[in-house]
């Protein structure tokens, strides 16, 4: 009896856009050179976060040029884990690969990628190779970020991740079962544990416009990380609680030691200032500990409500 033929991979482009109207033809032009060079059935899954510019009309023209192009819409913008996540959901492939749609993520190494998971890695996760170039702002603090994440978090994140990675069926599944309101995937893809390896690469230039995340979408994202992977704040005010105790202990210890000798009355003049000291750094110890408190509980309360993670609308044609 003859072996059945092998049916080729079905390879889904998840390409998350805000924004991007410059860009688009560009990008679009590379994943389609790659593709066509390649034996499998690619399909290129692209969202739009909400987009406010020509974005939406640039997709429907790649969409109408290309039939293995789709295009899924958010009714606002829900931000780029949001976005990845509807087109995780709309994958149905044997592979799937995300990328960003300003050309930062190089399509050429689309075929590595591809490569890996055929060698059976689940995950094959892109990592920034960090240029040797002045500190800057963006640079210092994604260092500490990597850094405290780390330490405080069970779950290793490696530095320099990014959302460029190829997803095996089995990992894209589990990912999928996942469905936090606060989303920060390059956790959630070190906390499934499927079998990965990394890949390095070399950033590009942007093709066009400029970065989306703004300072406060990336303070929005680091605080998703570490409060949705940590609890370590919540014992910020635990140990601040335990080193009181201790102070107060050898407080104790001395004043008992001042009336065992008889000299109480000589060093022991009432202070406003250290009770003032006291009082102030215990009070914000407690309001600090209570701040940590109300985000947890403020994450608990989006969750319970159990809304969407992203809405999609119908996509009409621009008359």
């Amino acid at each position: 009896m003859p072996a059945r033929k092998k049916s080729k991979l079905q390879i889904d482009l998840v390409v998350p856009v805000y924004n991007e109207a410059e860009a688009i033809r560009k990008t679009y032009a590379d994943l389609r050179q790659v593709a066509d060079s390649l034996p499998y059935d690619f399909r290129f899954i692209y969202v739009d976060d909400g987009s406010t510019d020509g974005t939406a009309d640039a997709l429907r023209a790649v969409c109408a040029d290309d039939p293995r192009a789709t295009l899924l819409r958010l009714s606002r913008n829900f931000g780029h884990q949001a976005a990845l996540t509807a087109g995780m959901d709309a994958s149905t492939g044997d592979v799937m690969i995300s990328l960003d749609g300003d050309g930062q993520h190089p399509p050429t190494l689309i075929p590595k990628m591809i490569s890996l998971v055929e060698q059976g890695y689940d995950i094959v996760q892109g990592q920034r190779i960090e240029e040797e170039r002045a500190a800057s702002f963006k640079k210092v603090t994604s260092n500490f970020f990597y850094w405290l994440i780390n330490r405080i978090s069970g779950t290793r994140i490696l530095q320099g991740a990014a959302d460029f990675r190829a997803l095996s069926r089995n990992a894209l599944d589990g990912l999928r079962l996942m469905r936090e309101y606060h989303r920060f995937l390059r956790g959630m893809t070190a906390w499934v544990g499927y079998n990965s390896v990394i890949l390095p690469y070399h950033e590009p230039q942007r093709v066009a416009g400029k970065s989306k995340y703004s300072l406060t979408k990336m303070m929005r994202l680091a605080a998703d990380a570490l409060f949705s992977f940590s609890l370590a704040p919540l014992y910020i005010g635990l140990s601040a609680g335990v080193a009181f105790f201790i102070l107060a202990a050898i407080e104790a210890a001395y004043v008992l030691s001042l009336w065992t000798v008889g000299s109480a009355a000589q060093h022991l003049e009432p202070g406003w200032s250290s009770l003032m000291g006291v009082l102030l750094i215990s009070s914000g110890t407690i309001m600090i500990l209570l701040g940590f408190i109300g985000v947890y509980v403020g994450y608990i309360f989006q969750e319970v409500k159990r809304r969407p993670i992203y809405l999609l609308k119908a996509d009409e044609p621009h008359e």
